[in-house]
């Protein structure tokens, strides 16, 4: 089998893609030949494109199970197939755990693990009655790992999605493989008031790698995980964080810099 990062007349749904990592996905997909679709609650004034080409806008609030049914229902009446979905629509503003209210955490549960789970069933349901079967992406977040200050919902969330890859790894394999990503720090236009006046260069002191990543860096991995190069790949949670972050202990006793 020849493996390739071509996507020609393959299907791919990106939720959220409208913005932010999502719109760069999309438009690595597209740039590899495939057929690409994204979602989002509001039509955004620029949709992603490369090649000459667009991205489907389907609109769809995929905290509600029957919205994300029928959106998965719109996208293979448009394309006639699915092949990629990539759950890419999560975030959540920090919070005081002590404060709260009930209703924040339940918002932010039901975009960061149910959504995703409501997508993926109807798509699977497509992927598994395919000849070439189907890849499902989660886009998950270190915070499943590594929960910060502020963090408590959507930590819990993006830890829930973490171990439901997996076990929809375990169902639905072979005809469909269900794979994660844990994000780190990722450099977006939303995200820059949270990396401080330098920019993030403090915090990019802080990375093995020497940077915040890009959403391209996800977007990458996304187009080899749904390739015929990860044909062997299911239940993987493949870490795009630069290394993490270098502990406390080490960066305390580093030399000040002049």
């Amino acid at each position: 089998m020849n493996a390739t990062i071509d996507f020609g007349g393959r299907a791919v749904l990106v939720t959220g893609g409208t913005k932010g990592i999502g719109f760069v996905i999309a438009e690595r997909f597209l740039a590899a030949g495939a057929e690409v679709a994204v979602c989002g609650r509001n039509e955004p004034d620029v949709l992603p494109g490369a090649g000459g080409r667009t991205a489907r806008f389907f609109p769809a609030d995929i905290r509600d199970a029957a919205a994300a049914a029928a959106l998965v229902e719109g996208v293979v009446a448009e394309f006639g197939r699915l092949d990629v979905l990539v759950n890419n629509a999560g975030g959540s503003p920090d919070a005081d755990a002590a404060t709260v209210s009930p209703r924040f955490v339940r918002r932010v549960v039901d975009l960061n693990l149910l959504a995703p789970f409501y997508v993926a069933q109807p798509a699977n349901k497509v992927m598994r009655e395919q000849e070439t079967g189907g890849s499902i992406i989660n886009i998950g977040s270190v915070s499943a790992h590594d929960p910060q200050p502020g963090t408590a919902a959507y930590s819990a969330a993006k830890a829930g999605l973490l171990v439901l890859t997996r076990a929809l790894a375990l169902e639905w394999s072979p005809k469909v493989r269900v794979n994660h990503i844990t994000t780190g720090l990722i450099r977006t236009e939303a995200a820059a008031h949270i990396y401080g006046p330098d920019e993030g260069a403090s915090v990019a002191e802080v990375i093995p790698m020497g940077r915040m990543a890009v959403p391209g860096d996800v977007a990458d991995t996304c187009l080899y995980l749904a390739s015929d190069l990860a044909s062997y790949v299911t239940g993987a949670d493949i870490a795009v964080h630069g290394g993490g972050e270098i502990p406390a202990r080490y960066l305390a006793a580093r030399p000040a810099t002049p």
